[in-house]
């Protein structure tokens, strides 16, 4: 049986392709594989720089909200927009966010694949996340995802830790 994490991960697989696929993105000369996966996505930073320009399309968004262990009102706090904002794009199937959305939505997706890499599931991965941090200046590394230099901080944290680098 698959466990929920294989189902999302093969929705995200399909979902990357289909966006990849069938925006084409001309202007860029991308040669991008039907079979691409979401983690090909994520180790390609063109890909990434295309998508963020594009605008990830809320399909896209609703997948990786359900891949992260994150709310909707953490997501709504990441984004600077609204929970009423987020149910109103869900409304419209069309809807892509603007760059600096996607850009963060992007980045919320490398914060949890670095983690579920350290920590190997969501459940360890939320608490780590809840839990005041020595190495973080005692915040919780939640509290450090709403920017970029602090998302770097999280990721930094969670590479070291992964490399068994504990301070």
């Amino acid at each position: 049986m698959a466990t929920k994490g294989s189902k999302i991960e093969a929705k995200l697989d399909k979902e990357i392709a289909v966006f990849f696929q069938n925006s084409g993105f001309p202007e860029y000369h991308l040669n991008v594989s039907k079979d691409i996966t979401f983690d090909d996505f994520l180790g390609d930073t063109m890909l990434i720089i295309v998508a963020i320009r594009t605008g990830i399309p809320y399909s896209l968004y609703n997948l990786i909200q359900d891949y992260t262990p994150f709310s909707e009102r953490d997501w709504a706090g990441f984004l600077g927009l609204s929970t009423k904002s987020l149910q109103r794009y869900r409304a419209f199937s069309e809807y892509h966010f603007k760059p600096i959305h996607s850009e963060k939505i992007i980045a919320m997706a490398e914060v949890t694949k670095a983690g579920l890499d350290v920590f190997g599931g969501m459940e360890k991965l939320r608490l780590w996340l809840d839990t005041p941090n020595y190495a973080l200046g005692n915040l919780k590394p939640i509290e450090l995802l709403k920017d970029s230099y602090g998302k770097e901080l999280v990721v930094s944290e969670l590479t070291r830790i992964n490399h068994g680098i504990l301070v």
